[in-house]
């Protein structure tokens, strides 16, 4: 059985070889292959990404919890300026989420495959 990663894959492949007559039909069918990506992308990345950030989170925080428990106690410590940029680990935390999601929603950004660079990925 194939995984959805791999249907939506043989999806978009099917749809990238659509011709289309029209500027709007273009359009729309480019909207559809990217929301189709982006799923893709999600699936794929989003189960490792979300372990990390929970990893990433409970060391942090010397807490326990579900993931959006843990989001939401970082924000309120530092809402409550407990915590900030000012810390190593929170910003290399940050810096690390924005790079998973930035994976998985934009990963032609300029700005974020220089970041890429930088770190050696």
């Amino acid at each position: 059985m194939p995984s959805p990663a791999a249907i939506l894959e043989l999806a978009i492949a099917q749809l990238n070889g659509v011709e289309l007559n029209g500027a709007r039909a273009k359009f729309e069918m480019r909207l559809t292959i990217a929301a189709m990506q982006l799923v893709k992308r999600a699936l794929e990345l989003g189960p490792a990404n979300d372990a990390a950030e929970h990893e990433r989170l409970s060391a942090l925080l010397v807490e326990s919890g579900g993931l959006e428990h843990l989001n939401r106690r970082l924000c309120a410590l530092i809402r409550d300026g407990a915590l900030g940029l000012s810390s190593p680990a929170v910003a290399a935390h940050l810096r690390a989420t924005t790079l998973e999601k930035l994976a998985i929603d934009q990963p032609t950004y300029a700005a974020y495959r220089r970041a890429l660079e930088r770190t050696g990925r």
